[in-house]
Parts: C-alpha cells; structure tokens; sequence
C-alpha cells in the first residue's frame, strides 16, 4: 500500500504514476482504434479484412482472459504489467517502421493484432487486480470513479484527436501508441508499492516465492487448476455471481445498442457528424456519471444502487425508438449512459473489496470475459436483428429485456441486500 497513505489520493505518487501511464496509454490505443480500420481499408480496399481485424481482439480476449487472470495472480503483477506495455511498443512499433521500408503487409498486421491482444488482455488482468494494493477498500469508490472521469474525458476528445493524428500520416498514430505504452512502463517502473496485498516480506522473499511458484506449477494442467480455482470461488459467492450474470445479461444489449444507435440516427437523416455527437453525448453522459458514482457508491449499499440503476435503463432505452430528431437522441444517449458507470463503480468497488488478492486476477478476468462476450454476442446479433424486424422494434426488445433484468434484480434477496455488509 501506498506509504502515503494519510494524503489526500490526488497526492499520492503511486497513484498519479498508475492512472496517469494508463491514461497515457489510453489515448494511444484510441488513436490506433481509429486508424487501424482506415488503414487496412487502404491496404486492401476490403472493409470485410477490417472488421476481421478487429474482431480477432474480441475473441482472443474470449478465449484467453481466464488464462491471463491466473497469470496475473501467479507471476508479479507490476513486472508482468511493465514488461506487457514494452511488447506492445516494440510490436506497434514494428508497423511505422514496415511502412517507411515499404514492406507492410497484411500478415503483418494479424500478428500484431494477436500479439498485442494477448498482451493487453494480460495487462488488463493485473492492473484490475493491482488497484486495490495501491488504494485503501474505503478509498476503491473515488479511485474508481477518477479514472472513469478522466478515461471519459479522453474518451470525448479521442476522436477529433485520432482524425488529426491520422491526417498527419496513416502509420503515425502506430508511432503515438507505441510511444504512449513506454511512458505507461516507465510510470509504472516508478511505482515504489507492490501491486499484491498479501505478499508481505521483502523484494527478494517475494521473488523467491514467485519462481517457487512458476517452477512448480508450469504445467497446462496446474494452470487449469488454477483457473479452476477462480471460477470456484466466484460459483461459491452468490452476490458476486448473481451480479455477474446480470452484468453479463446488460451487456448484450450494450453490445447491440452501437449499431441500433447508427441505424435510428441515420433514419432521422442525420449525417456522419451528427452521429458522432450522438456519442459524444452519450460520453459526455458517462463523464458524468463517473462524477456522481463515489458519491452515491458511499451512500447507498450496491444492491439499492444496482436495482436503481437497472430500472434507469429500463424506462430510458425505449425514447430511443420515439426521438422525432436526431438532437433528442443525443439528449436520451446523454441520460442513458449516466448509469452504467455510478454501477460499475460500485460493483467494481465491492468485487475488488471482497475478493481474496490471491483470487483477483482470475475472478477480474472470469467476470470481464462473461461481459466481452455478452456484449460480442450483441454485437454480431444486431444486424441480423435490424434487418429481420427493424430498429424500431428491436428497440423495444432491448428495453423489455432490460425491463426483465431489473425485476429479476428487485426479485432476488441477494442483489437486494448486496453491499450491505460493507454500508
């Protein structure tokens, strides 16, 4: 923990260096997420060979995200972290310098797609499961929503940022990125705290242990066990589990919600910009709901927020189908996005209070991959769905399936009393 820790938590050092490499990095992976798409468009001329692109980061994260969680808990986590964000310069960085030999190629670009989704699926893993060594548990709710604040603030200016890096050269928001995840190592290389609660004794005890660890346990089948162990204790938790599920369940119709957005903007004939301010609306919304979450997350206990919070969405999503203009999709996507984060602080702030340090990496991971693919499935189903019974409609499916959801909520005594024992 950090030895500072009667400062206020802008102050502390460990925390500013954590939260600034990552907001630092952020803003590289948004320049990239714009400029990747574009820039396979121009290799290729196939918007198809894009979207494969793209979504092969989504399912390596599907498919190795339990597997990083019990990395992340086994190896030490800020080394892993440092040595995640040096992987991922050298190999975005490969990609300017292809392109000034003129040697860029398209398998060039799948490797790294991999490679870095791999990696950043690692990184993910422990920087969740590292917070709650840098911060006290009373102090996850504002730590929580500071970095939501200023993630959704980079969020609302990335785009017009990533158009101007893009327009400077199409490889040089690759070079930006690549420099952003060596700053990110260097500020983490600068934190003085270890990113594990329950490894007490000194630097080389703890190394000491970790190589134990790694050279009895490298076989395929203990790490299975290991993961095994996660999902354990996560089946064994009810609150936890329940509200898993029903985070899992939201995401679906987050993941749809994208392209039902697009496709209702572009029926009232709005242009490209215009739908753009639709999402900054519904990023300015989230701002400011990561301003609100630790006031709310300290005043009331998780299951009243949750159940709250799920009806919110549940009466907002359907003025989505009724907007006459555009403009008052931007209005509904600014009132409907002030939700998710207030609940994801606080189910975040609970999660990562209650669970075992040892267990974190891989219950972060379990969660967040039911979450991926709820929201993957989303994804793929809202074409078909458009297509087959219209925007509208499917609209009004997506609130009846929130609507479910939060009576579920409001049914089960476990959400109801979540957090309680923490209030």
């Amino acid at each position: 923990m950090d030895n500072s820790i009667s400062a206020p938590l802008w102050r502390r050092r460990n925390f500013q260096l954590l939260i600034g490499g990552r907001l630092v990095s952020q803003l590289g992976d948004q320049l990239q997420f714009l400029a990747l798409p574009l820039l396979v468009v121009a290799l290729t001329g196939s918007a198809t060979q894009a979207g494969v692109l793209l979504g092969l980061q989504t399912a390596l994260y599907l498919g190795f995200g339990l597997v990083a969680g019990a990395l992340a808990d086994r190896w030490d986590r800020r080394t892993t972290m440092i040595w995640c964000e040096a992987g991922r310069a050298a190999l975005t960085a490969s990609i300017p310098v292809a392109a000034a030999c003129g040697v860029l190629a398209m398998p060039q670009l799948y490797a790294v797609a991999v490679l870095t989704g791999a990696l950043s699926t690692l990184f993910a893993a422990a920087n969740s499961a590292a917070l709650p060594a840098i911060v006290t548990k009373d102090e996850l709710p504002r730590a929580l929503g500071t970095i939501g604040v200023l993630s959704n603030t980079l969020r609302i200016a990335g785009a017009s940022v990533a158009g101007v890096a893009y327009a400077v050269g199409r490889t040089f928001p690759f070079a930006v990125n690549a420099a952003s995840f060596l700053v990110s190592a260097v500020a983490l290389r600068s934190i003085r705290a270890g990113f594990h609660q329950e490894r007490a004794g000194s630097q080389q005890e703890r190394a000491g242990s970790q190589r134990e660890r790694a050279r009895t346990s490298a076989s395929p089948r203990a790490l299975v066990a290991e993961i095994g162990q996660g999902l354990g204790w996560l089946w064994r938790t009810p609150m936890i589990r329940t509200l898993a599920l029903i985070d899992a369940a939201d995401s679906l119709r987050y993941g749809a919600g994208y392209l039902l957005i697009i496709v209702l903007a572009q029926r009232l004939d709005a242009n490209p910009a215009q739908v753009g301010l639709v999402f900054t609306g519904a990023a300015a919304g989230a701002l400011l709901g990561s301003v609100l979450a630790p006031v709310l997350t300290r005043r009331y206990p998780l299951g009243r927020l949750s159940i709250a919070m799920l009806w919110a969405e549940a009466l907002a999503f359907p003025f989505y189908a009724v907007a006459p203009v555009w403009g008052l999709l931007l209005v509904v996507a600014f009132a409907e996005s002030v939700v998710s984060p207030i609940y994801n602080v606080a189910l975040d702030s609970y999660r990562l209070a209650v669970t075992p340090d040892a267990l974190r990496g891989r219950v972060t991971s379990a969660i967040d991959t039911l979450t991926t693919g709820g929201a993957a499935i989303g994804t793929m189903a809202a074409g078909a769905l458009i297509a087959l019974i219209g925007a509208p409609v499917l609209t009004y499916v997506l609130a009846g399936w929130l609507t479910l959801l939060a009576l579920t909520a409001s049914l089960s005594r476990t959400v109801r009393t979540a957090g309680a024992d923490l209030s």
